[in-house]
Order: C-alpha cells, then sequence, then structure tokens
C-alpha cells in the first residue's frame, strides 16, 4: 500500500524548507526595503528557527538517551533496536520506478514546467517488515516513520525527474519507536465472554449438546446437566488460553500513541545524532543572528513623532 498524502521524511525536508523560507523572507525584506518589515523580517525567521531548533534538539536527545535493547528482551514501551532488514514474508517488495527489492520505499516524480519543477505523483510504502539482530525478531510497521536512508537515486529522463529512496533487505537498520508483543503470555484474553461464545456454538447444534449432556435421556437438558455443560466449557476455554498463552508472541515496533520520535534510519546511530545535531546547531544560530539583529533594529529606529 502506498500512502499519497504526508510525506513523514520530515526531519531533512523540514530543515531545507526552513532554508529556503529564510532566503524567500530575506529576499521579500531587499525588497521592501522598510525598517519595520525588516523587524517583521528578522522576527519570523528567529521564530521559526528556535521552532526548528526544539525540533532538531528533541530528535537528539531521543536518539541519545535511549540505550540499544535486544529485541528478545526488549521492554514494552518506548525503546531503540537495531537489526537487519527482512522481507515480512516470501513476497518481496518492489519499488516503483527501478523495480528494485527492497522492504521500504519512497518516490517521487517532478515535470519541468519551464524554470520550476512541479511534483506529479509521489508516494511511499507501507508494508510491514523484520527486523533481526540475533536474539529474535519484530515486526516493523512503517506507518508514520520519519525515515532516513543513504541509498537514494535520481534520474533523468527528458522532462521529467525521478527520485527514489530506499531500504534494501539485508541492510542494517536503527529503528526507534513504540515497542510491544502481540499475543503469547501478553494475550488479552476474556474468560467470561469466550466461555459464554462457547456455549452459544453449542447450543446451535441441539442434537450434539444433547448427546454429550443429556444424561437421563429424556431428550431434554435440564438445569443439572446444563450446569454441567457449564463446567466443560469453561475447562476448555481454560485449556484454550493457556495454548494461546504458551506460544511465542510477536514483536512488534511501530509509531508512539504519544507523538514522540519515530525513526528508521540506514545510518548508523552516531552519524544520524550527529546529524539531528548539526542542524540543531545551524538553527540555533540562526535564530541568534536574526534575534540580535532584529533587537538592534528595535533600539535603532528612531522615535516615532
Amino acid at each position: 500500500m502506498v500512502e499519497m498524502a504526508r510525506d513523514w521524511m520530515a526531519e531533512r525536508v523540514a530543515n531545507q524548507l526552513a532554508s529556503v523560507g529564510h532566503l524567500l523572507l530575506l529576499v521579500i525584506g531587499l525588497y521592501l526595503r522598510s525598517p519595520l518589515a525588516w523587524l517583521c523580517i528578522l522576527a519570523a525567521i528567529a521564530i521559526l528557527s528556535v521552532l526548528l531548533w526544539a525540533a532538531n534538539h528533541r530528535r537528539t536527545r531521543a536518539v541519545v538517551d535511549t540505550p540499544t535493547s535486544r529485541i528478545a528482551s526488549a521492554h514494552q514501551g518506548y525503546v531503540e533496536v537495531v537489526g537487519t532488514a527482512r522481507q515480512f514474508d516470501s513476497t518481496p517488495l518492489i519499488s516503483p520506478l527501478s523495480g528494485t527489492p527492497c522492504v521500504w520505499f519512497r518516490y517521487r516524480i517532478e515535470r519541468r514546467q519551464g524554470h520550476h519543477w512541479r511534483v506529479t505523483s509521489e508516494g511511499r510504502s507501507e508494508a510491514s517488515f523484520r527486523l533481526d539482530d540475533g536474539s529474535g525478531s519484530v515486526v516493523v510497521d512503517p506507518h508514520r516513520a520519519e525515515v532516513v536512508t543513504d541509498h537514494r537515486r535520481r534520474w533523468y529522463k527528458g522532462d521529467q525527474c525521478y527520485s527514489e529512496w530506499l531500504l534494501l533487505a539485508g541492510t542494517r537498520v536503527y529503528a526507534l519507536g513504540e515497542f510491544s508483543t502481540v499475543g503469547g503470555s501478553s494475550a488479552e484474553l476474556d474468560h467470561r465472554t469466550d466461555v459464554v461464545a462457547l456455549l452459544d456454538h453449542w447450543k446451535r447444534d441441539p442434537k450434539a449438546l444433547r448427546r454429550r449432556f443429556d444424561l437421563d435421556g429424556n431428550g431434554e437438558i435440564d438445569m443439572q446437566e446444563w450446569e454441567l455443560a457449564r463446567r466443560a466449557a469453561r475447562r476448555e476455554v481454560e485449556q484454550l488460553h493457556v495454548e494461546i498463552r504458551s506460544q511465542p508472541g510477536t514483536h512488534v515496533l511501530r509509531a508512539p500513541h504519544d507523538g514522540r520520535l519515530f525513526v528508521l534510519s540506514s545510518l548508523d546511530p552516531d552519524l544520524l545524532s550527529a546529524r539531528y545535531r548539526l542542524w540543531t546547531r545551524i538553527q540555533l544560530c540562526i535564530a541568534a543572528i536574526a534575534g540580535s539583529a532584529a533587537l538592534v533594529l528595535l533600539f535603532a529606529r528612531p522615535p516615532v513623532g
């Protein structure tokens, strides 16, 4: 399945768009040549950079402060794991542009219009894949993940530009997100509901019910015989629940419900945190310069009247 709406590779895109936005605001300031306009523009640049500094600082702290866990012993909740990417099943995922087998893809097609490029089509895969670190495996649901990968291709054909980002099977992938185990010893089972459902199933076949519980052979199930049926149903449900909980559970990694960072990356964690830290410093410097310039301009303005 491909999601066509929001692009969750937000970190790099947001920083790059902000840089373009800063430049555009400066061009507007040069065009207007008004001290008041410059004051507003510098304040807007400072505020935007502070917001981006906070976002990148949050990413840096999440990567640096979360210890790496082994999949087999990872606790339930927010964790960091590193493992080898594997296909979820025997059906390979194929990137739509280059036809490359992968576990995740994102693509964009742009068409030249004069001096500009217009996006005509884009999307990303939402299919789950597995990470294996030797101790166990976890199913990764990439929906809403911020994916950072160094496997990127761009090529041109006529007036169109094709871009593709991939996570390949066999690649070592860093993952930070919400870890939970489905089924197994942690399976949520409702004993009473399952007993009622089993009795209802038995009642749909009156002949089999009488054959099993009509002890006096009068063709009817009296209260005593019905109590025997209820006890038998409870025993069967208890046995079934024991069997379910004895099976190994499935580990799943997905986007945290509380909005914390969910990132998948083919980069080394140290390189990833260094990248986030670089953008943190850049945005902080821009905010400081723009804020200082705005203050100088504010206090250097001549009094009105």
